[in-house]
């Protein structure tokens, strides 16, 4: 399941998760944020032992700053609370596999 939060909970969502979380920041005007959109889905379902939350940029602007978001999609893998792994752009289902394997390996 993939979760949609906000800045009053990210901290509880992310931050304080222990374990993996990619978060997607994204906007629902955006091609390729709707293009992932499924893909994340799908991999909510598959990868059980990893967290995946949706952040709006347009509704979460603060979150958007502190993280420098500048591009969207961008996916920022958290461990433990700490930003392990960030990258920009649409992927298919192998590309964010690697990605998640990659920051796994960290």
């Amino acid at each position: 399941m993939v979760v949609h939060t906000d800045k009053n909970g990210f901290q509880k969502e992310v931050l304080d998760k222990k374990g993996l979380v990619l978060v997607d920041f994204y906007a629902d005007w955006c091609g390729p944020c709707k293009m992932t959109g499924p893909i994340i889905e799908e991999l909510a379902k598959e990868l059980t032992d990893i967290k995946f939350v949706k952040v709006n940029v347009d509704e979460n602007t603060e979150l958007t700053s502190t993280y420098q978001i500048f591009s969207i999609p961008t996916f920022v893998i958290f461990k433990d609370g700490q930003v392990v792994h960030q990258f920009v752009g649409a992927l298919g289902k192998e590309g964010f596999l690697q990605e998640i394997k990659n920051a796994k390996r960290g």
